[in-house]
């Protein structure tokens, strides 16, 4: 009799072995002759060499399987060991699973831009409106990345600036006072990665999320490093940030120009870098609009007001002061 070990390595046991152990013990009842012992992420085999081989390469589908799919059903392993697609098979356009095991796809023509600008670029500047899926599509493509072993972490930053809050006065250490901060990030992680491992990956620095000022003097190489609401930045803090750009590492810069909270009279970072960096060799530049919008149908309502409001006010403004030029600082 032969024994063998399988370790679940890049997936979380509970989604693999289902609710109440039912994947595991349908595995069991589809090959009797074997005596499997399941215990956290290792299984444990034991039976005739030939059957153990039929096993081990089914272990390995089904695997594969969970890790794409984030889900793991009877009817997706019965599929699976009868060599028969499942019913996800096939969908075209998904970047990523969610943890529900629906497909996260380009929703609009310029989030579709933004996934093809990655395959071809190694650095992406995505601007847009709120709730136009610039972060939640930029994380995608991260997560994307480190399940096929592109990279080896995913970096997510944001420039801590205040957005009429106080952090000083919010309770706790400093990591208790940025994470509150960091959330949006947290939450589209979460959407992708099942709860239990997204938690191992942060104990183990695969996966990181910092503020920017955390990102001064380090090289960031194999990881795919985002930077979040980068209109936030100054110009010496953007500069900084791209600069740690490493071997065999995409960054995805994202921001909205009309959310900027800078002090009066600092230009932002963000604005800066465009103009900058426009038309040079490796760098896109992605555009999203209120088209773009993908959230609850009033966000583009309210997105459409405040534009409104704001050329109003500017025109105004303008009126009375006859050297105002809009927009060439944080107005």
């Amino acid at each position: 009799m032969t024994e063998k070990h399988i370790v679940l390595e890049d997936i979380d046991p509970v989604v693999f072995y289902g609710v109440n152990n039912v994947n595991i013990q349908m595995v069991k009842a589809l090959y009797p002759k074997l005596r499997i012992v399941a215990r956290g992420n290792i299984v444990k085999v034991m039976g005739d060499e030939e059957e153990l081989a039929s096993f081990d390469e089914n272990m390995q589908k089904l695997q594969k399987h969970c890790l794409k799919y984030n889900q793991l059903t009877e009817e997706d392993i019965l599929h699976i060991l009868r060599g028969e697609k499942t019913k996800r098979d096939g969908v075209e356009g998904v970047i990523v699973y969610s943890v529900q095991g629906k497909p996260i796809t380009a929703r609009s023509e310029n989030q579709q831009k933004l996934v093809e600008a990655y395959s071809k670029n190694d650095m992406i500047f995505a601007t847009g409106p709120a709730g136009s899926g610039k972060t939640y599509t930029s994380i995608a493509l991260a997560v994307r990345a480190l399940k096929n072993k592109e990279i080896r972490k995913i970096i997510l930053s944001r420039p801590a600036v205040e957005a009429g809050e106080k952090l000083g006065f919010l309770p706790g250490d400093m990591k208790d006072k940025i994470d509150p901060y960091l959330q949006p990030l947290y939450d589209a992680l979460e959407d992708m990665i099942p709860s239990l491992k997204l938690q191992e990956m942060m104990q183990q620095n695969i996966i990181q999320i910092a503020p920017l000022a955390f990102m001064r003097g380090r090289t960031l190489n194999d990881a795919v490093v985002i930077l979040d609401e980068a209109q936030n930045t100054t110009t010496a803090q953007i500069k900084m940030f791209l600069t740690r750009m490493g071997m065999n590492t995409k960054m995805i810069i994202t921001g909205d120009m009309t959310q900027i909270d800078l002090p009066k009279g600092v230009k932002s970072g963000l604005r800066d870098a465009s103009e900058v960096l426009k038309g040079v060799e490796g760098i896109s530049f992605i555009e999203m609009s209120k088209k773009d919008i993908v959230r609850h149908r009033l966000v583009t309502r309210i997105v459409e007001a405040y534009d409104k409001a704001d050329l109003t006010r500017k025109q105004e403004y303008a009126k009375t002061h006859p050297t105002f030029i809009p927009n060439n600082i944080n107005d």
